[in-house]
């Protein structure tokens, strides 16, 4: 079975750690960016597209996670975005892509595994 490919975007290490080992082991394949450019870097120059996005909205330098989905959704239409954030979430109805998910810090890291698992389940199939 072929691991589903994930950029997570998040600048504390520790939860980056935490949220890539969920993910691991629910069978996703993950490519950790810590800052806006790197993630944007790592959208521009893949192997395979993303299966989803899960960024966190304030990432460091460059674009917040607001602009890292739009540029995914302008780069693969229709992917699965979940923005986690610890006080970002009022503007997630103004921000955010249509059909995606917030989820407030701190969260459980299962949350992450269902939402993903809802949004790529709900997507048309190409």
């Amino acid at each position: 079975m072929d691991l589903i490919p994930v950029l997570l975007v998040e600048d504390e290490p520790i939860l980056a750690l935490d949220v890539e080992s969920a993910l691991v082991e629910a069978g996703y394949a993950v490519v950790i960016a810590t800052s806006g450019n790197e993630a944007l870097a790592a959208l521009a120059s893949m192997e395979q597209p993303f299966t989803a996005i899960v960024t966190d909205i304030r990432v460091g330098s460059g674009p917040d996670g607001w602009a890292i989905a739009k540029r995914a959704r302008e780069i693969l239409p229709g992917v699965p975005v979940i923005y986690m954030s610890g006080d970002s979430a009022a503007d997630w109805t103004s921000m955010g892509v249509p059909a995606s998910v917030m989820l407030n810090k701190p969260m459980a890291l299962s949350q992450i595994i269902v939402a993903l698992a809802q949004l790529i389940n709900a997507r048309s199939p190409e």
